[in-house]
This record gives C-alpha cells, structure tokens and sequence, in this order.
C-alpha cells in the first residue's frame, strides 16, 4: 500500500508580507512589543550584548558568544532574577 502526497510548487522567492500581517496583528493585541516594569520585581537582570557580527564564515566562536549570553540568562530566570 503506498501513499502518494500531493506536490505543491513553491515560489522562487519568499514574500513575508502575507505571514508577518497575521502574526504581527496578533503579538500586538497580545502586547508583546508593549515595554513595562514590574513593581513586584525589584532587582532587574539585564544583558546589554550586541548580536553577533558574522562577516564571514561562521564559526565556534559565534556559537560560544551565544552560548554565553544564553546561560546566563537562563540561570538568572531559575533564580527569579
């Protein structure tokens, strides 16, 4: 028994516009671009590192700058901070 799926074309080049509308409709009515503080909290944890800058080949140290910022985040979001 074999199943056959339907081939469908796709287009040469992407066009966000018709996905990005819907999505960015619902993030915003979701308030997800709305900055604010929380008085609850009161010590804030914040990394101020810029993204990575790959001029070139990627490497293991692109990866590794992530990585770093990653669990520090992570560990700080376990503790509350």
């Amino acid at each position: 028994m074999t199943t056959q799926t339907p081939k469908s074309e796709l287009t040469k080049s992407f066009d966000p516009k018709t996905i990005e509308s819907k999505w960015y409709a619902f993030w915003e009515g979701k308030g997800y671009y709305a900055a604010g503080l929380n008085p609850a909290i009161k010590d804030n944890f914040c990394i101020l590192l810029p993204p990575p800058n790959v001029t070139g080949t990627l490497h293991m140290g692109h990866g590794f700058n992530q990585t770093i910022m990653d669990a520090l985040t992570r560990y700080h979001r376990m503790r509350g901070d």
